[in-house]
């Protein structure tokens, strides 16, 4: 009887954030300049390993954080990850917290998500690119990979790292933060935290047929609480740097543990679900 064909090898694409983009967790770096069929991605491509698997560091905003939130390449970000052979995304994100029991510096490992973008190309299936063709009605009702997800909260839990297990994430366009009337809307809309970025980065990894899941990390309470200081650049830059080495810890544990384990049949059942979700042109 012939041999079972092995299981194809993970390898993590990260995509780092504001504060969150250490490329000194990578052994063995090189970096390698790519472009792709929807312009250049963010930055270079760092290419390494951590414990022995293959990864790909990406810095969302560019390594010098020079990209605004609206001007981010998402659909070159992703493709060029996609075209490492990237089987995972982990991401890192800043974002602030609408509960009073999410308090600056716990982390989120989110659910769901709210889309208040207005700006974004937000899928692969434009017309534009050839290779492509027809619309792409990706299902979201789980936009985030549930058993990544349970990955990077089991690591948190052994860290001993203060993190909440599900919650909504409300993207919005930027760069201004929130009016205290928008933040105290989204509040009761029932989302739990707010960020600029992580709309349509998931929608795209989506498509792309890739296990993706973010690390929040809360830095400041917007501007919703009374009695609070209202969200700074300076303040979640503050928070940032006292709570990036959590982020840092979960990643360098998850990623040995996501690629000792077997994913045929979640990446099968993603890419099935990409195939099923595009509409093609009638001839």
């Amino acid at each position: 009887m012939a041999a079972a064909a092995a299981a194809p090898a993970a390898k993590i694409g990260i995509i780092g954030g504001t504060g969150l983009d250490d490329p000194d967790i990578l052994e063995g770096r090189t970096e390698k300049y790519v472009d792709t069929p929807y312009g250049k991605p963010s930055d270079a491509l760092i290419l390494g390993k951590i414990k022995n698997v293959d990864c790909v560091l990406l810095a969302r905003h560019g390594r010098h954080h020079t990209i605004m939130p609206t001007n981010v390449n998402f659909r070159a970000n992703i493709w060029a990850l996609k075209e490492e052979g990237c089987t995972h995304i982990l991401v890192t994100t800043a974002c602030g917290s609408l509960r009073e029991e999410i308090q600056p510096g716990d982390i989120v490992m989110i659910d769901q998500f709210i889309d208040r973008t207005i700006k974004r190309h937000n899928t692969f299936y434009d017309g534009c690119y050839s290779n492509l063709p027809g619309v792409c009605h990706i299902p979201m009702a789980e936009p985030f990979c549930t058993k990544t997800r349970e990955v990077l909260m089991e690591i948190a839990k052994k860290h001993g790292i203060k993190c909440h297990s599900k919650g909504t994430m409300i993207t919005i366009e930027g760069p201004r933060f929130s009016s205290r009337a928008e933040s105290l809307m989204f509040r009761n809309w029932g989302a739990d935290v707010i960020n600029m970025t992580t709309v349509p980065e998931v929608v795209l990894a989506r498509e792309a047929g890739i296990c993706y899941a973010s690390i929040a990390m809360a830095t400041d309470y917007d501007c919703w609480k009374e009695h609070e200081e209202a969200v700074s650049v300076d303040k979640v830059l503050k928070t940032l740097k006292e709570n990036a080495n959590k982020a840092t810890s979960i990643l360098l544990t998850a990623i040995p543990q996501i690629g000792s384990m077997d994913w045929t049949e979640t990446l099968h059942n993603m890419k099935c679900t990409v195939q099923c979700s595009v509409m093609l042109p009638k001839h």
